[in-house]
């Protein structure tokens, strides 16, 4: 296991819990991405130009560098170009921060062509602002004069910009896909229930429960990154339920747009079952509500929110009631389940089948024959039957989509 050391430089005055709780968070991501850490630095200053954190700083971090053998060092703080290139000069070692180890971290998990593609587009997006300042610093010896490298520079710039284009005309056919495949599961009859919430709330364990199924599932940031998706029913309604990746504090637009794709299958859902671990600490659950409802809130379209408070089976009832009382419109449509023991998984059936799009219920009488047969066995796999009488007709009431009750009106005389 390599090792690394994290660095977070913080700002005066800044909240000193959430400060120790993103440091946590990036350990937490390092060792997603299979990392020891070894050591941390932490300094509370104002950003430097040169070096994000003082030079002085930056000296004892080459020192803790060579002392502990680290193979790499992350900080906590986006890093530009002239930075990286400043601080590897100094420490010797591979300079990278919280965005470029989150990417790492999907490279790792990345499974399906889909979500390689979305990996390098957001690695490429990152890329790109910083492409000419490193290659400038690094190559600039090889070409000495007042142009330098300018014409290398352009080149690499424009094969960077060209690679970006190509993968986001083959995501774009891709959303296009998705949206016409959420088409056809909705004129047959299914609706789209999605998984969303902040990453390590425990989506995966969740889908498990409601599916009885066997995603992976882990105690470390990200997961899941392809979506999973399975169909399953919700008290006679056919319902598509999907888990996937995992919101995090302060995703870049960049990340966001390179996996719009996946995203979509959480922002073009009916239902949104937004997870929350509700065994932590209240700031931490109004922190991360806020980062999901973020994340949401500009791209959902019509989708209900149901608030699945997880993880009930680690903290006191009356403990919850103080944390919504609190947490209040950040909650809406709350559930209280716990994924691990089943607990309150009924309630959330229910409550998923509340809020699925309204279907109407009517009888329909239809004359005895065989083509009518045929037509009330269709009825049992599009609708939800609730009784049959036969007399002279054939009774049925049915509960259904509106498109199934226009085409049934063709074969009903009442």
């Amino acid at each position: 296991m390599k090792k690394v050391i994290i660095v977070q430089r913080i700002n005066q005055g800044t909240d000193e819990s959430k400060n120790k709780r993103q440091l946590a968070e990036l350990k937490e991501l390092a060792h997603a991405a299979g990392y020891s850490v070894v050591g941390e630095i932490i300094q509370c200053r104002y950003p430097d130009k040169k070096y994000q954190i003082g030079k002085g700083k930056v000296q004892e971090l080459a020192e803790a560098v060579k002392s502990l053998h680290a193979e790499k060092v992350v900080f906590l703080n986006e890093l530009s170009s002239m930075q990286l290139y400043n601080i590897t000069e100094i420490c010797k070692c591979q300079i990278i921060d919280k965005f470029q180890l989150i990417l790492e971290i999907f490279a790792l998990r990345a499974t399906t062509r889909r979500s390689k593609l979305q990996v390098e587009l957001a690695r490429l997006e990152y890329e790109i602002p910083r492409a000419r300042i490193v290659i400038s610093h690094m190559k600039k010896e090889e070409r000495p004069g007042f142009m330098g490298l300018g014409g290398y520079e352009d080149s690499y710039e424009q094969d960077i910009k060209g690679r970006i284009a190509r993968i986001k005309d083959e995501l774009s056919h891709v959303q296009i896909q998705n949206e016409s495949l959420r088409s056809f599961r909705h004129s047959h009859g299914f609706s789209v229930v999605a998984l969303a919430g902040y990453t390590n709330a425990g989506k995966s364990t969740l889908f498990n429960a409601l599916m009885d199924e066997n995603v992976a599932v882990a105690n470390m940031l990200f997961t899941t990154l392809a979506p999973v998706t399975r169909s399953m029913d919700i008290m006679g309604r056919k319902v598509i339920l999907t888990d996937t990746v995992g919101f995090i504090e302060d995703l870049p637009h960049w990340l966001i747009d390179a996996f719009r794709s996946t995203l979509n299958e959480i922002f073009l859902a009916d239902i949104i079952l937004l997870v929350v671990d509700s065994s932590e600490p209240l700031e931490v659950m109004h922190d991360k509500l806020l980062t999901c409802h973020d994340t949401l809130w500009q791209q959902v379209q019509h989708a209900s929110i149901i608030t699945v408070m997880n993880k009930t089976d680690l903290i006191s009832q009356e403990e919850l009631n103080i944390k919504m009382e609190s947490l209040g419109y950040l909650v809406p449509n709350p559930v209280y389940v716990s994924a691990k023991t089943l607990k309150g998984i009924d309630d959330l059936k229910q409550a998923i089948q509340h809020n699925l799009p309204v279907w109407k219920r009517k009888t329909i009488s239809m004359p005895f024959s065989e083509n009518s047969m045929s037509v009330l066995s269709w009825l049992f796999k599009e609708g939800i039957v609730h009784s049959v009488k036969y007399t002279d007709h054939v009774l049925v009431d049915l509960e259904a989509r509106e498109e199934i009750m226009n085409k049934v009106k063709s074969f009903s005389i009442v």
